[in-house]
């Protein structure tokens, strides 16, 4: 099958289209045949092997997985035994192993694709939108009537969180450069701030729930942001830091949070077959529509996993498999 592989941490460049072979389905396992792929900074983060602290999941001199890609759509080739809740020839979409290659492999986290959203939707789906929901449900304890703040509400992430909070029946207001605003109005903000024009730590506006995706303000202006009880989740960090640094970072958020009502915290999503079919869910009842920025070929992800690198793509990246 053809694949994009990397054998050595680096810039795109390493990412190569090969041919190899194709995955076979453990017991516990499902086998796609991959019709759309989407890309996450969870894949360039192991691309390039940075934060330092990736390479002890992926490998401390070299990648020990070579294939690269997380989100997927397509149909199921095969099923382990002891898989009863898919068959083959289901159309589904999910995050597993390789999804920048004509096959992919999916254990907890697949669910069934809804029909009335293409191939292309649905891989743009499963990691933002996954993040987008445990953070605000989960971990911002998100309820009808808060204010809502969503900084990058342009980007993958945030362009689900905007729909997802409105769904919360919050009111919510979005963070983005001049070029996105149209955009995150039409997915129902209730406001938005274009930051080259705006600083929404400074306007005297205050928010119960602000998730961050930007994490590019210190934590004394983003306190300031925040209602008296308010709650901060952030979600990345800016695309410089290193492992000691992120490590910092998570504990200075934790030591400006004690003494006070203000909470700050981060997070990083858990994959789990009921939040997929939540997702599924949405999809189908048109909660929540992919914004799909732009689109590549699968022997184009290197371009594709660049364009997304440089931090000002509009929704998702999307990967088209032959």
């Amino acid at each position: 099958m053809k694949a994009i592989v990397y054998y050595q941490y680096g810039s795109p460049e390493v990412a190569k289209l090969e041919e190899i072979d194709k995955p076979v389905v453990g017991d516990d396992e499902v086998l796609v045949s991959v019709r759309a792929a989407s890309v996450n900074p969870y894949d360039w983060h192991f691309m390039t092997g940075k934060p330092y602290l990736v390479r002890v999941m992926a490998g401390l001199l070299k990648p020990k997985d070579r294939r690269l890609g997380v989100d997927f759509a397509g149909l199921v080739e095969a099923v382990g035994k002891n898989r009863t809740d898919l068959q083959q020839g289901d159309e589904v979409f999910g995050s597993g192993d390789g999804a920048f290659s004509e096959y992919a492999i999916a254990r907890k986290s697949v669910a069934k694709k809804p029909a009335n959203v293409t191939f292309e939707e649905a891989a743009a789906a499963p990691m933002a939108t996954l993040t987008a929901i445990q953070g605000l449900r989960d971990k911002g304890q998100i309820q009808a009537g808060q204010k809502v703040l969503i900084v990058g509400a342009g980007g993958g992430i945030g362009t689900f969180a905007v729909q997802i909070a409105r769904s919360f029946g919050a009111e919510v207001t979005g963070v983005c450069s001049s070029s996105k605003v149209d955009l995150v109005q039409s997915l129902g903000a209730h406001i938005v701030i274009d930051y080259t024009k705006d600083d929404y730590t400074r306007n005297g506006k205050s928010y119960d729930l602000i998730l961050d995706m930007a994490g590019d303000r210190s934590n004394e202006d983003r306190k300031r942001a925040l209602s008296a009880d308010g709650i901060l989740v952030e979600i990345g960090a800016p695309t410089d830091d290193i492992g000691v640094a992120l490590v910092s970072r998570t504990w200075a958020m934790k030591l400006s949070s004690r003494g006070g009502t203000k909470k700050m915290i981060t997070m990083l999503a858990k994959g789990n077959a009921a939040d997929f079919v939540t997702i599924a869910e949405m999809l189908e009842t048109g909660k929540i529509k992919p914004v799909i920025g732009r689109t590549y070929s699968l022997c184009e992800t290197p371009k594709a996993i660049a364009y997304l690198m440089e931090g000002h793509s509009e929704g998702k990246t999307v990967i088209t498999v032959a």
